[in-house]
């Protein structure tokens, strides 16, 4: 598998804006719909059910939120930076962006 086969251009953002953990994931979720054509809330429910397990902060300012949606036929990725730094409950206790 190749990266192009994850990402496309409509699947990369810079300059997110998000002031929290919450707001970020909803706005991921958001993006997310209109790659995959899934509902939105849908997106969001699994991305917090996956967050309830444990952060997916991994630190240096990186998270990678993710789920598991049995209705998509294959993966899906986006590439998101956001415009400031928020607190993700990073393992290393540093905000993310």
């Amino acid at each position: 598998m190749e990266i192009t086969d994850l990402l496309t251009q409509e699947s990369v953002h810079i300059a997110l804006r998000a002031t929290s953990k919450k707001q970020a994931l909803q706005e991921l979720a958001h993006l997310a719909s209109s790659v995959t054509g899934l509902h939105e809330r849908t997106i969001f429910e699994i991305l917090l059910e996956r967050e309830r397990l444990g952060t997916t902060g991994v630190g240096k300012g990186i998270a990678i939120p993710h789920g598991k949606l049995a209705e998509l036929e294959r993966l899906h990725g986006l590439f998101v930076r956001l415009d400031q730094p928020v607190d993700f409950e990073s393992v290393d206790d540093q905000p993310v962006d």
